[in-house]
């Protein structure tokens, strides 16, 4: 199934992402948290492309195992970071081999030591390239991509950021996914910026539900991703009880996401983190209200 076609704001997908763990008690323990979602029945999910392709075996491995096993649609990461033309094409065949139909394309984080991005000879500088790529050698995957409502963290301004997704877009994406947010008023503020633009393409929210206060500081450290000043002093009041902090990031993205469908948005994306509990007891309430 291609998932473009799960993507509409008449009945929208709820989608869960997670990561390659490193060992296979890891593996194990992910695939429990699949089954322990599998019931609130996903439109897909999706698994992320280590640094410099270090996860690239078990990317290729889960998404199979996962459509393969449960029956639910898999997309796979794959990102530019440290690969040649050859490698990456490599990579899209062995998708396409084992049935994987959706593909999220990025240009990756530049790898552990360095500071900034640069493409290896016969790579590819930017996730437009790998989309140009992709549609050239006539792979019939459906393409995701990402989006920041808040703006890149490398790029200069908001404006330049919108015309690299513009291009992306153009490229032959099918349907892009937020960086976390949690003030749901950048999405709509991006979305309609974004339609201004001619970006006629499914925009999906991407939600992370904060279940642990450092966590949540060190990733909008490295996103750039505002938390609401309310949000921020309730968390600092109860950062060093750690049952709190879960009720409380529950609690608002539960009403962030109420917000999101209330407005029509086509589907929405949680960052699991590999684990269940939150995100379980946010779609269960969502689906409770439905």
């Amino acid at each position: 199934m291609k998932i473009r076609n799960c993507l509409n704001p008449s009945k929208p997908s709820f989608s869960f992402e997670f990561f390659p763990p490193k060992t296979d008690a890891g593996v194990a323990s992910l695939l429990r948290t699949v089954e322990e979602l599998a019931p609130l029945e996903p439109g897909f999910v999706s698994v992320t492309y280590g640094a410099g392709g270090s996860t690239r075996d078990r990317t290729v491995d889960l998404v199979t195992h996962i459509k393969e096993k449960t029956g639910i649609e898999a997309m796979a990461h794959l990102t530019c970071v440290g690969h040649t033309r050859d490698e990456l094409r490599d990579v899209l065949r062995r998708l396409d081999a084992a049935g994987i139909e959706n593909v999220l394309l990025l240009r990756g984080d530049p790898p552990q030591g360095q500071t900034t991005f640069e493409p290896v000879p016969g790579g590819f500088r930017y996730a437009e390239e790998l989309v140009r790529f992709v549609r050239e050698e006539d792979f019939n995957f459906c393409l995701g991509g990402a989006c920041y409502p808040e703006g890149h963290v490398e790029t200069a301004s908001r404006e330049d950021d919108l015309k690299h997704l513009k291009a992306k877009v153009d490229a032959g994406m099918d349907f892009v996914v937020t960086q976390l947010f949690f003030d749901n008023a950048f999405y709509f503020d991006f979305v309609e910026r974004a339609r201004r633009a001619g970006i006629n393409v499914p925009i999906v929210p991407g939600i992370m539900p904060i279940t642990n206060y450092e966590q949540v500081q060190r990733f909008t450290r490295m996103c750039g991703a505002t938390v609401p000043m309310r949000l921020a002093l309730q968390m600092e009041r109860v950062k060093d009880q750690p049952d709190a902090v879960v009720q409380l990031g529950v609690a608002h993205a539960t009403v962030q996401c109420m917000e999101l469908l209330a407005r029509g948005v086509p589907g929405i994306h949680f960052y699991t983190l590999n684990k269940s509990p939150a995100t379980r007891m946010i779609v269960g309430a969502l689906k409770g209200r439905s």
